[in-house]
């Protein structure tokens, strides 16, 4: 059995992960989704670790990080001991890197609009384009609130030294529209070396493919170091 603690991305929401958690449950394994205080302007990358270490609670646990969630994942890391990690569509630092800065060093944004540019639609960033292209409508309904980011978050540096020397797994959906799947794969190459693992599904994929987002967690577990 693994433990897994779940990073959401952006406004901090536990309930991304709502699809994922009892999937894993089904497989044996115990799965905590944290919730982060995306809205309050006076929470930043500090807090948001010591939620996450928190949930953590000394234990060894599978640290998973969607989009945003990769800069908490990383300051986690510096404080704690994980036995894997694993970025889901993730945003990738680099030591001190701030997310601000991440979208212009990475070239996000260029890569958006040439993969939109290339597949017929609208480069003009909304959600429903971008986010709930492929999420059931019935989840989409689900789930109303909005989920506010505040700006403090992507004004902090990342506070680590160097990533944790255990396995690490990049998982790509590859009808990522936010960030196109190849962009990620380059990333994941310049950052950490690594190839990326492809699943379909778009950004937000716990909500449009738990099963295979599941799938591909638990074949993790228990596998060699990376």
């Amino acid at each position: 059995m693994a433990t897994f603690v779940l990073i959401p991305g952006a406004g901090g929401a536990a309930s991304y992960w709502h699809r994922v958690v009892p999937m894993l449950a089904e497989r044996g394994h115990q799965a905590t989704a944290v919730g982060l205080p995306g809205s309050d302007e006076r929470a930043g990358l500090d807090v948001y670790t010591a939620r996450v270490l928190d949930a953590i609670d000394g234990r060894r646990v599978v640290l998973v990080a969607q989009s945003l969630g990769g800069f908490t994942a990383a300051q986690v890391c510096a404080r704690a001991s994980v036995e894997q990690l694993v970025f889901v569509n993730a945003m990738i630092p680099n030591p001190g890197e701030t997310a601000g800065a991440w979208w212009d060093v990475t070239g996000s944004e260029k890569a958006r609009v040439a993969a939109a540019e290339a597949r017929g639609y609208a480069t003009t960033f909304d959600d429903e384009t971008y986010f709930f292209h492929d999420v059931p409508k019935e989840v989409v309904e689900a789930d109303k609130e909005e989920h506010a980011q505040a700006k403090i978050i992507f004004s902090e540096p990342c506070r680590f030294e160097r990533w944790p020397d255990v396995p690490m797994h990049v998982i790509v959906g590859k009808d990522d529209r936010f960030f196109p799947a190849q962009f990620q794969a380059r990333v994941a190459k310049e950052r950490l070396g690594l190839s990326v693992d492809e699943i379909p599904g778009g950004h937000l994929v716990a909500l449009s493919n738990p099963e295979g987002l599941v799938a591909r967690l638990v074949a993790y577990v228990g596998s060699a170091p990376a």
